[in-house]
């Protein structure tokens, strides 16, 4: 199945294969961190990793207006609305732009008193503020970033998000060089080198892909337009981007909270937990790219009011990303002594790690219905459903279980993983039922005003 663009056809494939690209360097850009920090000290692995746990949660607050401009600008082009999709495009970039200056303030302001509320070791509290402040206090150059890409994502332009985000793990790899190995008599930095390095590389990926944007689109970002487009540009964007941060950021809640739980154990197994985690991103990337080149098409597809086909490439979306996903926790689980082994010699995490890297060949395809289906739904314009199973769940399912087998019955890290797997297994499958339901075929969105 392909869809016609401006100037060319784009498939699942020609869409899926740069956003696959591109996350993995995303994800490499935060693995980098954690391999070069290895090499300095586990306590400043465990000291990003909480922060960089915050600042998840910052980007999905963020987010939710990127991913709504990725369904609304797909929308309207498979609509062949031209008009629409660039003022969606606009608005997006300027009210991303205001949510993310004033967070970013909070941010600076807030750092410490954020971090000991996730109860972090006082040990690690000075290198963890320092780079929460200086990470998070730009993270309004990432929201722009964000907003950008997924314009340029919907508009089919996927391979130019991946260059842009190959040139700035480049950037961010010889920074990290530079600051924590202080070759050439450079000093010895650490975690503040960490931060500076992922703020420059930030910052340039945000004029090239704006610059980029400007040539492909042909607009820039205009505050006054914030005010004077349609209201009903903005109603759709917080329809879907309201209750998609809410799921969002009760999940990244729920994971703060359960985080809290393994600080409880030790600072061992919060660092187990954080290497273990950068190996799973890498297995959840094929699912991820799915995901994203799907809820593209079948913005499309619902634009050009073809329903029958949104919902069989929901369907075979689904079934791609179970299988690569499985195979993948499985390739994983086989070398997973090597793959920790790149990140720490400690017998216990290695140990330890090994098992819950074995439990994700029962996580990850659950995760994968989650992802394909969730996206799906959100691009048919089916978007409370999935947002009140998810705080559901998380907090119904993971939360509590997490806290019963892995603290009230000595589980530990095991305990957790398995609230994991049956959080994902059990909202996984309710979206499938609602898919399957064809309830969001009934869904729509704000139209502009007639004129009178």
């Amino acid at each position: 199945m392909s869809l016609t663009r401006q100037d060319r056809k784009m498939t699942l494939f020609a869409l899926t294969w740069p956003i696959f690209i591109e996350v993995m360097l995303h994800m490499l850009m935060g693995s980098a961190d954690t391999l070069m920090l290895s090499q300095y000290s586990d306590n400043a692995v465990a000291a990003v990793g909480v922060s960089n746990q915050i600042l998840f949660l910052i980007i999905v607050m963020f987010g939710f207006i990127a991913t709504g401009t990725t369904i609304l600008v797909a929308r309207y082009l498979g609509a062949n609305n031209y008009k629409d999709a660039k003022e969606i495009s606009s608005v997006s970039l300027s009210a991303n732009l205001l949510i993310s200056i004033l967070i970013s303030a909070v941010i600076v302001i807030a750092s410490e008193d954020i971090l000991l509320l996730m109860n972090l070791p006082r040990e690690l509290l000075p290198e963890a503020t320092i780079y929460l402040q200086l990470v998070g206090g730009f993270s309004f150059i990432q929201a722009l970033i964000m907003t950008a890409s997924a314009i340029l994502k919907s508009y089919g332009y996927t391979r130019d998000t991946m260059y842009i985000t190959i040139g700035m793990n480049i950037i961010h790899i010889i920074g990290n060089y530079l600051f924590i190995f202080g070759p050439f008599g450079l000093p010895v930095l650490g975690v503040p080198g960490v931060a500076i390095s992922t703020v420059i590389s930030r910052l340039i990926g945000l004029l090239v892909i704006l610059y980029i944007l400007k040539q492909r689109v042909h607009f820039t970002i205009n505050l006054k337009e914030l005010f004077k487009l349609p209201t009903h540009h903005i109603k759709n964007l917080l329809h879907i981007g309201v209750p998609t941060a809410g799921e969002q950021l009760s999940y990244n809640t729920s994971q703060m909270v359960i985080t809290f739980f393994i600080t409880m154990i030790g600072t061992e197994a919060l660092t187990t937990k954080i290497y273990t985690q950068n190996l799973m991103m890498f297995m959840m990337l094929f699912s991820l790219a799915v995901s994203q080149g799907t809820q593209i098409l079948i913005g499309y597809l619902i634009g050009a009011k073809d329903y029958d086909a949104a919902y069989k490439r929901g369907l075979k979306s689904l079934y791609a990303g179970i299988f690569i996903s499985t195979l993948m926790a499985i390739i994983f689980s086989l070398f997973s002594d090597s793959l920790l082994g790149i990140f720490t010699s400690n017998e216990s995490i290695l140990e330890i790690g090994g098992t819950l890297v074995l439990l994700t060949i029962l996580l990850e395809p659950g995760r994968a219905f989650n992802m394909v289906l969730i996206g799906s739904l959100r691009a048919a314009g089916d978007i409370r459903f999935p947002t009140y199973m998810g705080i559901l769940s998380q907090w119904g399912v993971s939360v509590p279980i997490a806290y019963i087998l892995g603290i009230h019955f000595n589980l530990g890290l095991v305990g957790v993983w398995m609230a994991f797997i049956a959080d994902e297994w059990i909202r996984g499958i309710i979206m499938l039922y609602r898919w399957k339901s064809r309830t969001w075929m009934t869904k729509r969105f704000a139209e502009r005003p007639a004129a009178s």
